[in-house]
């Protein structure tokens, strides 16, 4: 103790127990240990942020209180009675002024909350560099007030052979359904998009039958055995399927060097500074699952500052939908929302609810939200956990669905960005130059039938909760039971309603970031194939238009494709062996004066090879004209020279990573037919690193396959071993590949020398800044906190701050068994006794699910007699245990 609060502590620690007082004290309490007492109220007081010099007098007079107190409990000793007499000597100095916090929390609870979100907290706040903001209006509540409307989904036939019984039992396509159909035949734009889609089938299907001709005529038999035959089909299927990337990529090109699209969603007058009077307020809705809380707010607070530079943040309402499990997060994302709010003054406009009940992942919590709070918005923003937009942007989205009121969603083309290893800044690169060709290809034949890719996108609220619910379909996991890639579903329900859906090429400032490194993006692809797959079933449902049935193809064809692609290594490998091994049959059909000859043409096998060759890497080269030609500024992507390496290099990276790619994805399109299901975390949204080990037990049986796959062929046919060399090859030198590109010192490398490099990394655009700002922020506070699990779950009953938020937002005491509540007891003792590691992380969120228990548990943890009981909470933190010193 100082000299300061010896002198405060005096009178009661060296007094006699007779004379000196006025008042009797029974002689069991005399031999408590009031000095302990009294040095655990001065912590608890500093914990609180209370001025040095007001924690002397406070703890003693609560020393006063407890020697006075009658009666005491059985268990109660003078730490115990100090605290209890220092919660309500409190609130009797600066009583709670705010009516809200009446009859929901108890009075020393509301206390530390109305304390934590005023001004009285300016010392404590000013010297981690925030500064202390009254809640607004004297109001805090983490919800807006609810406005319930019901959410269900439509009754939908996706069967075709039901479809075809209704039509002979006379039922008839409903009236409204032929009259929705007559308008969009009257729109402008549909009878384009046909003829454009017509020329698109003509221009994928005409080439892709002529290359199945070629490769008829390479093979040896020309397609007499079966087993040429099935190379051939396979041949043409993948040959379609490239071709489809191609001419969408060059239609997009055009698109581009014309500058001006007539049909363009983005084609809307420029407004005046201050004329933005939208109709409602519009939310900007984000759905995370235990996701990075640093860098969730700090995306968030990026676009909530970017809105302020525009002078409309007050049209625009921000809404945190947590489906986090970890509780150790949990509190974290309350505290780091709390914390926001008050920087900001953001109470009433900055909301943070987190479920419960997890059902239906993503789109279960979007519609819990649209079912509470949808009528009073009409239309929401929705992100993604690492999506960054600016407030322009935003801002134009809005004007774009007021122009157009038969608009019911408008997609974003996002930029990827803010990676640093070198496979995320290749993937980035890549983005970033080919993606805005292959954006305007996609709108030139898609039109008003738009897909929605889940995030960066605005909605029109009423008409996705009229008609976007999601059925549950029909059987197990993994084609059945929830659907899991809900965006291109939702897209194709509200299309069928008659609602178009824009892609918004043009539009800039919309960003994302890409996995880090090869495993996470194989970790994302895995569950974007089991949803995708759960299309098949659906691609023939009642009403829907062609277009969102091709998306459905496409998204189902983006995975089958790989396995297609294994198929024709594999029926090719086969015919090599073959023919290496057999003897050719020169008189197939009996006696003949001449022989049937095998002819093979290795010169027209170069020339599909050139063909497919220039169907890949022809619009990468098309990307490089484009920047040149439009007049951009090709410095921003370090300069002509560097762009074109950057390309080079581009091109050789991918074209290794694509047969691993490939075994990858036959591999889960092939579990998730067999009826094996994948867990459906959350993506990674660091720069992670891929460890040897990690590398060698995902790669290292793709890499021994390659072997002897390689090593056969070298043996049994030469000459077919050398046009598969570039995929055994890229199989060989997986492990090294997937490791070395994840290294965040190789993409730093690359920055240096101006490779990779795009618009955005040479100048900085402010809401990405903020992003970095925020963080880094965000960071040094948290160098602060406890942030070793379980650290959340540790600040939620260590910090009386942190603590009385968590009690505030949880929900009113629930009625429990009392088998349950003793049970939950002890949990209570015995995280208390051992400690919080004791506990298993469901164990934690079960005491801070419930609101008694999470409110004793802070109240034992400070008044536990055993110092080192307590130290070993406080320990855990830097911050709570320098308290406790």
């Amino acid at each position: 103790m100082n000299e300061e609060t010896q002198t405060a502590a005096a009178p009661l620690l060296h007094a006699e127990p007779t004379g000196s007082r006025h008042f009797a004290v029974p002689a069991d309490r005399l031999l408590q240990n009031w000095k302990a007492a009294y040095d655990r109220a001065v912590r608890y007081l500093e914990a609180l942020g209370i001025q040095e010099g007001e924690r002397g007098p406070l703890a003693s007079e609560a020393v006063k209180r407890a020697l006075q107190h009658e009666p005491w409990d059985a268990d109660s000793d003078a730490v115990t009675e100090t605290l209890r007499a220092l919660r309500t000597l409190l609130p009797e100095q600066h009583p709670a002024r705010s009516a809200l916090w009446h009859g929901r929390v108890d009075e020393f609870t509301a206390w530390r909350l109305e304390a934590y979100l005023s001004e009285r907290l300016a010392a404590r706040t000013a010297s981690q560099g925030r500064p202390a903001m009254s809640p607004r209006n004297e109001t805090f509540s983490s919800i807006p007030p609810l406005t319930r409307r019901a959410m269900v989904p439509e009754k939908i036939e996706r069967r075709v052979l039901r479809r075809v019984i209704n039509r002979l039992r006379g039922q008839r396509t409903s009236a409204s359904r032929k009259a929705l159909r007559r308008q969009r035949r009257a729109l402008p734009w549909t009878r384009v998009a046909h003829r454009r889609r017509f020329l698109l089938s003509t221009l994928v299907l005409i080439p892709s039958t002529i290359a199945s001709g070629f490769m008829l005529n390479v093979l040896p038999q020309q397609g007499s055995t079966w087993l040429e035959f099935a190379i051939v089909l396979f041949f043409g299927a993948l040959f379609g399927w490239i071709s489809i990337g191609f001419w969408t990529a060059l239609l997009g090109f055009f698109t581009l060097l014309r500058r001006h699209s007539r049909f363009a969603i983005t084609n809307i007058p420029p407004e005046e500074a201050g004329e933005f009077r939208p109709a409602g307020r519009t939310a900007i809705v984000m759905p995370i699952c235990d996701e990075p809380v640093d860098r969730v707010f700090a995306g968030l607070k990026a676009i909530h500052q970017s809105l302020q530079r525009t002078g409309t943040v007050q049209h625009f309402d921000f809404f945190v939908l947590s489906d986090t499990r970890d509780p150790g997060t949990w509190v974290k994302e309350e505290e780091a929302w709390a914390d926001w709010c008050r920087s900001v003054n953001g109470f009433g406009t900055i909301f943070y609810r987190r479920r419960r009940v997890h059902l239906k992942r993503k789109s279960g919590n979007v519609a819990d939200f649209c079912r509470g709070w949808g009528r009073q918005y009409p239309y929401m923003i929705m992100l993604d956990a690492d999506s960054v937009m600016a407030g322009e942007t935003l801002v134009r989205l809005v004007r774009m669905m007021e122009r157009n009121p038969g608009v019911g969603m408008i997609q974003t083309a996002p930029t990827a960005v803010n990676r640093r290893s070198l496979f995320a800044r290749v993937q980035q690169f890549a983005s970033r130059v080919y993606g805005p060709m292959f954006a305007a290809g996609l709108h030139f034949w898609q039109l008003g039938d738009g897909q929605y890719w889940g995030h960066n996108t605005i909605i029109r609220v009423a008409p996705f909760m009229d008609h976007c619910a999601l059925p549950r379909l029909p059987g197990k996991p993994p084609l059945g039971g929830e659907i899991m890639s809900h965006d291109f579903v939702e897209a194709a329900l509200m299309g069928r309603a008659g609602w178009t859906l824009w892609l918004a090429y043009d539009l800039p400032g919309s960003y994302e970031e890409v996995p880090s490194t090869l495993l996470e993006e194989m970790k994302r692809d895995r569950r974007w194939c089991q949803g995708n797959l759960q299309h098949l079933r659906l691609l023939f449902t009642e009403g829907l238009f062609g277009a969102h049935r091709a998306l459905f193809l496409n998204g189902v064809l983006s995975y089958v494709s790989a396995l297609l692609w294994f198929a024709f290594l594999t029926l090719s490998t086969a015919e090599a062996i073959e023919n290496a091994l057999r003897e050719p049959e020169y008189f197939p059909h009996g006696r003949s004066l001449f022989p049937e000859w095998p002819v093979w043409r290795p010169d027209w096998a170069l020339y599909l090879m050139a063909v497919t060759g220039m169907i890949l890497f022809l619009p990468k080269v098309l990307s490089i004209v484009l920047i040149v030609c439009k007049g951009r500024n090709a410095k921003a992507y370090g300069g002509v020279f560097r762009l074109s390496l950057s390309v080079l290099f581009e091109i050789l990276i991918s074209s290794l990573l694509a047969p691993i790619r490939m075994v990858f994805h036959s591999r889960f399109v092939v579990q998730n037919l067999l009826g094996h299901t994948v867990s459906w975390g959350s993506q990674g949204r660091e720069d992670a690193e891929t460890a040897w080990w990690v590398a060698i037990r995902y790669h290292g049986l793709d890499t021994m396959f390659a072997s002897a796959w390689g090593i056969a062929l070298h043996w049994l046919n030469p000459h077919y071993f050398w046009w598969v060399t570039p995929i055994i090859g890229a199989l060989l030198v997986s492990v090294p590949l997937s490791v070395l590109a994840s290294r965040v010192r190789f993409g730093d490398w690359a920055r240096v020398r101006g490779l990779f490099m795009i618009p955005e990394e040479t100048t900085l655009p402010p809401e990405l800044r903020d992003v970095q700002d925020n963080l880094r922020a965000a960071q040094d506070v948290a160098g602060q906190r406890l942030e070793a699990e379980p650290g959340g779950f540790v600040s939620a009953h260590v910090n009386p701050y942190v603590s009385a938020l968590h009690r505030a937002l949880l929900r009113g005491r629930r009625s429990l068994k009392p088998s349950i509540r003793a049970a939950r007891r002890v949990l209570l003792d015995r995280a208390l006794a051992d400690g919080p590691t004791a506990l298993a992380p469901g164990q934690r969120k079960i005491l801070l699910s419930d609101p008694d228990m999470t409110t004793e548990l802070h109240y034992r943890v400070w008044e536990c007699a055993d110092r080192e009981r307590a130290l070993r909470w406080i320990r855990m933190g830097e911050e709570i245990s320098s308290t406790l010193r």
